[in-house]
């Protein structure tokens, strides 16, 4: 297929603002010919659903746009996200510069917004393998089928360093020590950003800065209460190792630190990051994240910029949203009255030209209508099927229960979750919080990969409540965290439900060998699940490849995953300072992870 070609104008001022005036790179070329207007244009990432006039992209110069997490055409389909991002960016190369808008997304675990895309497991599973390499091919599997829609940027890898399992973005962390964080975030920052074979490249944006994870009581979008040398220890070295291997865009988190927002802490952002790390890239907002500096929008505007914000994510819906003529006029006055230094948006601005050179999206502002065909291919299956198996984690196996025969005679399935793609893939699934369900095309359930693995002379009975399980050999019994996303996903006890104790309990009850698998986005205090079970299995939100578990349970591949955490005994060890401690031992150390040679 063809790709389409760069508007005239467009690859005309590309090639002039490319030729270096002595050694003036191209961005500061390109700013000394903006305008106010069109500078601060720059600074504005609004949500699809908050432009309500599609001719403000270029009567406004917008520099950026996003689809949040429940913002999407009505028909999810790729070939509908290629067409609608192509329509936007044709409307930016109208503006009087011709500068291509810069499009991101919530591509966290694959691009999992998009209808048939495949879907990785969850950062927390990602920790589990302990593997860089693989960690980087997945970053690389997601960049391409970013690309095949036209977007050029995903907010990921998340790196921060979870503290407190109550906290309901936990998935999101791979591990609450630094040092895993840092290596495999920097992993999967370098995959994200991989140049393509047509010189398309996605940008990779490292999450929250800073103490996002280390909130009290894992309240989202909390306090972080702690002194500077271990918010240094704790939390800044994944953007050191981000910004090392060559990081472009930093998200600025929610939280406060010591009661500080960080959208306001200019000592954090420019002193620290900018400063003291070298970061040269974007530093974006959170979703309508300076709304919550002060209560006056105008004064929110004034502090996040002085403090090093660059970019200023403007979301869809009730309060400040759909509001960035409101921000661009606020910051047009700000800067006339001398509040906000020109100096100030002329960093900004060329910070973000930067980086939009630095990607090539001025010589590739459209994607690639080929790319599209890989969205969702056996090739790219086969590498999130290698991340599924690569992150169980084997707790349990009495008896060498595991791994089973394909030749089983009769084996039975407990579990509405063993048959159910939308709790198998967790929250940030096609929606922002997920849900239960057939939501995706693409992809394989337990029970259907168990189907497709065992002898066709096997008998396999699923029963989703527990309820006449028959006479089998074995029973997989599966259990786990319904899905949800941020807020909604913050607990203070963490047991598991009665429902799913009791499920176990009628597999017990069948006299036949339980092997039970967990889905879940952190450590569940099991109580009771655990004796009854003969083996168990952690197998986090593994997303769309259900086959890398069968590869496992039936041993086509020996478990490799460890625990990236502790995993608590009871509710008293879910913050951060009992598990692991003399006094409080976990029930399972960081590391632990059963083999079938043991």
């Amino acid at each position: 297929m063809k790709i389409p070609l760069i508007p005239l104008l467009a690859l005309s001022l590309f090639l002039a603002a490319s030729k270096v005036v002595g050694s003036q790179p191209p961005e500061d070329a390109l700013l000394a010919r903006m305008t106010l207007d069109e500078k601060i244009g720059q600074m504005v990432q609004a949500d699809m659903l908050a432009v309500q006039d599609k001719n403000d992209i270029p009567k406004y110069g917008l520099g950026s746009m996003l689809s949040g997490g429940d913002s999407a055409p009505s028909d999810n389909s790729a070939a509908t996200w290629l067409k609608t991002i192509k329509e936007f960016q044709d409307l930016a190369l109208q503006s009087r510069l011709h500068i291509p808008l810069l499009y991101g997304i919530d591509a966290v675990h694959g691009h999992n917004h998009i209808d048939g895309a495949v879907l990785f497991p969850h950062n927390i599973g990602l920790g589990a393998t302990h593997n860089r390499r693989l960690v980087e091919k997945a970053g690389k599997v997601t960049a391409a089928e970013i690309a095949g829609t036209g977007i050029h940027w995903t907010f990921a890898p998340c790196v921060a360093v979870a503290q407190d399992i109550r906290w309901g973005r936990t998935y999101e962390s791979f591990s609450d020590d630094p040092k895993l964080v840092s290596d495999l975030g920097a992993a999967a920052a370098r995959g994200l950003q991989k140049a393509l074979p047509n010189g398309f490249s996605v940008l990779a944006c490292s999450k929250h800065f800073l103490g996002d994870g280390g909130t009290h009581d894992g309240i989202d979008q909390g306090n972080t209460i702690c002194d500077e040398a271990t918010l240094r220890r704790l939390f800044l070295p994944p953007y050191q190792a981000a910004v090392a291997a060559g990081a472009r865009s930093i998200m600025v988190s929610y939280s406060s630190w010591n009661g500080k927002k960080m959208s306001a802490n200019k000592y954090l952002l420019t002193d620290v990051l900018k400063g003291e790390l070298g970061f040269k890239g974007i530093l974006i907002s959170d979703w309508a994240a300076i709304d919550q500096v002060t209560p006056n929008y105008k004064q929110d505007v004034e502090l996040s910029i002085n403090a090093g914000m660059d970019m200023v994510m403007i979301p869809h819906g009730p309060g400040h949203s759909n509001n960035y003529v409101e921000f661009i006029q606020d910051l047009k006055e700000l800067t006339a009255e001398g509040r906000v230094p020109i100096s100030r948006i002329d960093d900004a601005v060329r910070r973000i030209l930067r980086v939009k050179y630095e990607t090539g999206l001025f010589q590739h502002p459209y994607a690639d209508p080929d790319l599209l065909a890989s969205i969702g291919s056996k090739k790219h299956r086969e590498v999130a099927r290698e991340c599924v198996r690569a992150s169980l984690v084997l707790l349990k196996n009495e008896h060498h229960v595991l791994p089973l025969s394909k030749k089983i005679q009769h084996l039975t399935v407990l579990g509405n979750a063993a048959d159910d793609i939308g709790i198998q893939s967790g929250g940030w699934t096609i929606t922002w919080q997920g849900h239960p369900g057939s939501i995706t095309h693409g992809g394989t359930t337990l029970l259907a990969a168990i189907k497709q693995t065992v002898s066709p002379k096997t008998e396999i009975t699923f029963s989703p409540d527990g309820e006449n399980p028959g006479k089998p050999d074995a029973v997989v019994v599966v259990v786990g965290e319904p899905p949800y996303a941020e807020q909604l996903g913050n607990r203070t006890n963490l047991t598991m439900s009665p429902d799913d104790l009791a499920l176990i309990d009628k597999a017990h009850a069948t006299g036949a060998p339980v092997i039970t698998i967990l889905y879940s986005g952190r450590p569940l205090v099991l109580g009771t699940a655990l004796k009854p079970s003969d083996a168990f299995v952690a197998a986090w939100l593994p997303g769309t490849e259900g086959e890398g578990m069968t590869d496992v349970l039936f041993g086509k591949h020996k478990p490799t995953g460890k625990l990236p955490r502790p995993w608590p005994a009871d509710n008293s060890q879910l913050g951060p300072d009992t598990p692991g401690t003399a006094a409080y031992p976990p029930l399972f150390p960081s590391g632990f992870g059963l083999n079938y040679s043991k």
